[in-house]
């Protein structure tokens, strides 16, 4: 089972830094992810810094192995208390969780976070402690098993309590208008990630605000438990031609999301699959060539340049671009293992010394592109 996870935001109408935090971080093994959620005492750096220094000492306490419930209670009895509003410098949820589904949560002052199984919550029996240094400050703790298709959804109270005092939501969007809002948005978009999502709620959430400004920080974590994306790139001519129709069987029945990289391996998959190469009809989108389509393929592009170009964008976070590089990075980012068949036949096209003198050989690029990813 494989945990996709992410989070959307969005400042404060007027702020310039992000009163609630997020943080997350995945085992080297891929076994399991830890991730927290923190919002900050009203908005704007000093929140951001409250916020910040919770759910980074939160990460590091849990992932030094000391138990999710004991780092929820030291950070609760040693967070201070506004002496004005006379609550909590921070709140926060915590999420540790394993690829076998187990799954342990503490929450904070944070509104319930919500466990969606298809398109239906699943209601969640937890223990609560209350804190012997600050009675009104209460953790709940939970532990379940996740299956697959779940969605573990936590929000910031900028979600809930986004829209209060307007004539529709006079006490704020809150809990049951998200999960009826989600209960919805899952019958008609069931495979949705956990990006996607998240970005929903959160522009569910500042639709509903007086003239769509955002009242408080809003944050929306979404964790998925599903099944891998697997995606194969195959780039590069094999060195002996002799085996061409091996690798493009290969290809053709590999399971999961494919694309090509480069004119002459799309030559070869066409000649050995009987696949025509249809040039799409693409706006001038730079200077790199345009994209392809073939049968069976999701997408067909140029190969050196496209994929120096593609590092490029993932080494600069750049990753909105509508060329060819632009797309591949999308493939990559919508896929959890990806596989590369790398052709070791040398191209001398690439030794022009018209071309760019950044152009690196084929596999160093994949390699390079391994790493950024």
């Amino acid at each position: 089972m494989f945990i996709d996870i992410d989070c959307a935001q969005i400042k404060k109408y007027g702020q310039n830094a992000y009163g609630d935090y997020f943080i997350s971080k995945r085992s080297e093994n891929q076994d399991r992810v830890l991730a927290v959620l923190s919002d900050g005492l009203g908005s704007g750096i000093k929140a951001n810094i409250l916020s910040c220094m919770t759910a980074t000492m939160l990460l590091r306490f849990i992932e030094e192995d000391i138990p999710i419930q004991k780092a929820a209670q030291i950070i609760m009895d040693s967070l201070p208390i506004c002496q004005i509003r006379k609550i909590s410098y921070a709140t926060f949820s915590v999420v540790d969780c394993r690829n076998d589904g187990n799954v342990w949560v503490v929450e904070e002052g944070n509104p319930p976070f919500l466990l969606m199984r298809k398109e239906k919550e699943i209601p969640l029996e937890y223990t609560e402690i209350t804190s012997p240094k600050y009675p009104d400050r209460h953790l709940r703790l939970y532990q379940f098993k996740a299956e697959v298709g779940d969605r573990i959804i936590f929000c910031s109270d900028g979600v809930t309590q986004a829209g209060v005092g307007t004539s529709q939501y006079p006490l704020g969007l809150q809990r049951q208008g998200i999960l009826k809002a989600l209960e919805n948005q899952l019958k008609i978009y069931p495979n949705a990630s956990s990006s996607d999502l998240s970005k929903w709620v959160i522009h569910k959430a500042l639709s509903v605000e007086t003239n769509e400004q955002a009242g408080d920080d809003i944050s929306c974590s979404v964790l998925y438990f599903r099944n891998p994306r697997k995606a194969l790139i195959f780039t590069g001519p094999p060195y002996n031609r002799m085996k061409d129709r091996e690798y493009c069987q290969t290809f053709e029945f590999f399971s999961g999301k494919k694309a090509i990289c480069g004119g002459t391996t799309a030559n070869i998959i066409s000649r050995e699959l009987r696949r025509e190469i249809v040039n799409a009809a693409q706006e001038n989108l730079g200077d790199l060539p345009p994209v392809s389509q073939m049968d069976g393929v999701d997408l067909v592009t140029e190969g050196i340049l496209t994929l120096t170009r593609a590092a490029e964008y993932l080494e600069q976070e750049e990753l909105n671009h509508k060329d060819g590089a632009g797309l591949l990075v999308a493939f990559f980012l919508e896929s959890d293992i990806i596989e590369f068949m790398v052709g070791a036949m040398l191209n001398q096209a690439h030794y022009d010394p018209s071309l760019p003198v950044e152009i690196e050989v084929r596999r160093t690029i994949i390699k390079k592109i391994k790493m950024l990813l």
